[in-house]
């Protein structure tokens, strides 16, 4: 792919959770064509192997790998196939995440004529199964936790390395009808500048991307009707993104490869990056 600068990643090996993925498919291109060696760790080992197989096709060095962010003997297990083939980690990329149903709220808001509804599949903010919220925020918190506890040892050892979590727009400011993800985005924000400062002694930068909206795999059906036209919940967010679009992966490459380089983010950790088209930075009026 092109990117729209290069930094030297010929000595890197990046680990990249949640690779099989839209946007972390597009951040292992991009770290790949600037030289490094990119492991795709996904739950699906055909997601991780279609991505390691692009990479490859384009000139550059991946492996996918089988993994559950939740399951530490998995990550170990990755871990040592990553450390066989290319090496220990220098670069870690936290994108494992995504929601669940039994976490979201039919409606935006509750109304009063919702109370008693009984219908299958309606829920309002009392009908939230507390082991749906727990799965959300499992997947996306400590889902974020675990693998940095498992790749970052080597890092500290070495006296070096980049975490860079994904967090969403949902930290910043929680959107309706979510309120399982949007507590976990918030987690995920709050626990990177935790990691900032614990890991400042040891070498080891960690940051986040905050992306805005972009069409993935798993928010299209929300986004987007069978015939590509907006749905209502699209039409507003698009109408509360001053740039009034959607964000493509692209447009995450580079604040992904600035805080990938040692030289041009050396003073650079413990920040959140937003990029979402000036959406947290519009009021709505």
């Amino acid at each position: 792919m092109a990117v729209p600068f290069k930094i030297d990643l010929r000595t890197k090996t990046a680990v990249i959770t949640g690779g099989g993925g839209v946007l972390c498919g597009c951040m292992a291109m991009a770290l790949a064509e600037c030289g490094a060696q990119v492991a795709i760790l996904d739950l699906r080992k055909e997601a991780a192997d279609k991505v390691a197989d692009q990479v490859k096709a384009a000139g550059g060095q991946a492996i996918g790998v089988a993994c559950n962010v939740l399951d530490r003997a998995s990550l170990e297990a990755a871990r040592e196939t990553i450390r066989t083939a290319f090496g220990p980690c220098d670069i870690l990329i936290n994108g494992a995440g995504g929601n669940h149903p039994m976490g979201t709220t039919s409606k935006e808001r509750l109304y009063k004529e919702d109370l008693d509804k009984v219908q299958e599949g309606f829920k309002t903010f009392y009908d939230l199964d507390p082991k749906g919220i727990e799965f959300v925020f499992g997947l996306n918190f400590l889902g974020t936790l675990v693998p940095t506890q498992v790749f970052t040892k080597d890092m500290a050892r070495a006296g070096k390395g980049t975490v860079i979590n994904i967090s969403s727009m949902n930290a910043f400011k929680p959107l309706t009808k979510i309120p399982a993800y949007s507590a976990a985005k918030a987690a995920v924000s709050n626990f990177t500048q935790w990691l900032a400062v614990h890991m400042s002694t040891v070498g080891i930068r960690v940051n986040a991307i905050a992306p805005g909206f972009f069409l993935t795999d798993q928010n299209r059906g929300l986004l987007t009707q069978p015939d590509g036209s907006m749905t209502e919940r699209g039409k507003t967010i698009i109408g509360h993104t001053p740039m009034g679009r959607y964000g493509k992966p692209e447009d995450l490459v580079g604040a992904l490869l600035w805080l990938c380089s040692d030289e041009g983010a050396a003073f650079v950790t413990g920040t959140v990056v937003a990029i979402d088209g000036g959406f947290s930075a519009f009021s709505g009026v």
